[in-house]
C-alpha cells in the first residue's frame, strides 16, 4: 500500500453516481475509486441527485456527494459538471478528475480558481448517433479544451489517445490506461435461468444501455435473419423504458417479431451474473465505444465474444472470426450461426480468462492512475 503524510484528496465529476447505476463511466468510477481509497487516498465523487436511489453517502470507503441536476438530456451533464467544478472551487481538493469530455468544457473554469485538473477521455461522444448539431459541437469544444486546460489527461485506449495527438499534436502529459474488469465467480447453478425462459449455452447474450450507437437493432435484425434463431435465443440487457424515445421504442417493437428475443431490463449483482456464466456468445454491435467494459466482463466469464469492427474493438486483437463488419446484419448473422456448440472449449475458455486477468486488473489501472495524480500534483 501506497502511503502519504497527508492523504490526496480526489474529487471526481462527469459521471451520474454508483453503486448500481448503468453506464461505462459509472462501472468505471465504481470499480476505480474503492481501489485508490486502498492505495490511501481520499476520494470524493459528486454524484447527481435525480439517478441517486438512496441516501448512502459513502460506498467501499468512497464519499459519495450527491448535488443537484436536471434530468434532462442535453442539460443534465453540463449544469451539473459546472455545480460540481463551482463545489470543487470552495472544497479545495488535491486533484480535480473529470470523466469524459462532455463535463471537461469547465476544465478552464478550475484551471482559472488553481484547481489542478486530471481529465479521463472515455471516447468521442460526439460520434453518437443522439447528438445533434449543436450537442456535437459542444462536445468537440469539451474535448478541446479538456485537452488543453487539464494539467493530464487519461485515455481508456490507444485508439483514444492516437486520436488526440492527431488533432490536437504533441500534449503535455498524455497516458492509456485501459477500462478493467473484475475476475468473476462464475454461477455453478443455472435454475435460476428459468426465471428468463433460458437454458445454459443455448442463448446470444448482449448487454448495453438503449442507445442508437449500441445497434440492438442490428442485431435483432441479425437474429431474425439467422438460421440458429429457432434453437438459440437472443438475450438483450439493459434498462429501457416504453414511450421514452424512439429508438428505445424501435428496439422493443423488434424484439416482438420473434419469440425467441427476451428483453430483460437492467440488471446487475447475482442475475447479472448468472446470465453471463451460462450464455454461449457475447455480441457487440456498437458503432461508438471507448474501452467497452461490458466486452470486457463477458471476456471475464471466457464467452465467445462477436462484436463490430470498430477501432475500439479492433484494439483489443481478438481473431479474425470474432470480428464482422459495421452494420452488416447479413454478416453478422452468418457469425452467429458459425459459433462452435457450447461458444469456446474449456482451454479457450481459461486462456481468455487469464488474459483479462492480466491486461484489465483493476488494482493495476488504480496505480497507473495514481501514478498520474501524483505527477500532476508533484509538477504545479
Amino acid at each position: 500500500m501506497l502511503k502519504q503524510n497527508k492523504p490526496m484528496h480526489i474529487m471526481a465529476l462527469g459521471l451520474r453516481g454508483f453503486p448500481g447505476i448503468q453506464g461505462g463511466v459509472e462501472t468505471h468510477a465504481q470499480h476505480l475509486y474503492p481501489e485508490l481509497v486502498k492505495l490511501g487516498c481520499r476520494v470524493e465523487v459528486l454524484t447527481r441527485k435525480p439517478f441517486v436511489k438512496d441516501a448512502r453517502t459513502s460506498w467501499e470507503g468512497v464519499c459519495l456527494k450527491p448535488l443537484w441536476s436536471p434530468r434532462q438530456q442535453g442539460v443534465e451533464s453540463l449544469v451539473h459538471s459546472f455545480i460540481a467544478v463551482c463545489y470543487a472551487i470552495i472544497s479545495r481538493p488535491d486533484v480535480v478528475h473529470i470523466h469524459a469530455i462532455g463535463p471537461a468544457l469547465f476544465a478552464p473554469l478550475a484551471r482559472l480558481f488553481g484547481l489542478k485538473v486530471v481529465m479521463t477521455h472515455h471516447g468521442m461522444d460526439y460520434h453518437r448517433e443522439k447528438w445533434g448539431w449543436c450537442g456535437k459541437t459542444v462536445l468537440r469544444w469539451g474535448e478541446r479544451l479538456g485537452v488543453t486546460y487539464s494539467h493530464a489527461c487519461i485515455t481508456v485506449s490507444a485508439t483514444i489517445k492516437n486520436h488526440l495527438q492527431d488533432t490536437f499534436g504533441k500534449m503535455r502529459d498524455t497516458v492509456v490506461v485501459f477500462n478493467g474488469v473484475n475476475i468473476p465467480t462464475i454461477a455453478q447453478d443455472s435454475s435460476g435461468l428459468a426465471a428468463f425462459g433460458l437454458k445454459p449455452k443455448t442463448y446470444y447474450l448482449m448487454v448495453s444501455r438503449f442507445v442508437p450507437e449500441k445497434r440492438q437493432d442490428d442485431l435483432i435484425e441479425a437474429f431474425i435473419h439467422a438460421k440458429a434463431k429457432d434453437s438459440r435465443k437472443l438475450v438483450i440487457v439493459g434498462r429501457y423504458e416504453a414511450g421514452t424515445n424512439a429508438y428505445q421504442d424501435k428496439v422493443i417493437a423488434l424484439s416482438k417479431q420473434h419469440p425467441n428475443i427476451i428483453l430483460t431490463g437492467f440488471k446487475t449483482g447475482d442475475a447479472l451474473s448468472l446470465l453471463y456464466s451460462h450464455a454461449e456468445c457475447f455480441i457487440l454491435p456498437s458503432s461508438h465505444e471507448g474501452l467497452p467494459i461490458a466486452l470486457l466482463e463477458a471476456l471475464s466469464y471466457g464467452l465467445y465474444p462477436i462484436v463490430s469492427n470498430i477501432p475500439a474493438h479492433t484494439e483489443m486483437k481478438l481473431e479474425n472470426k470474432h470480428y464482422f463488419s459495421l452494420g452488416d446484419t447479413k454478416q453478422l448473422a452468418e457469425k452467429m450461426d458459425h459459433i462452435p456448440t457450447g461458444g469456446f472449449n474449456d482451454a479457450l475458455r481459461m486462456e481468455t480468462i487469464a488474459h483479462v486477468k492480466k491486461t484489465y486488473n483493476w488494482h493495476t489501472i488504480a496505480l497507473e492512475t495514481f501514478a498520474v495524480f501524483q505527477r500532476v500534483v508533484k509538477k504545479c
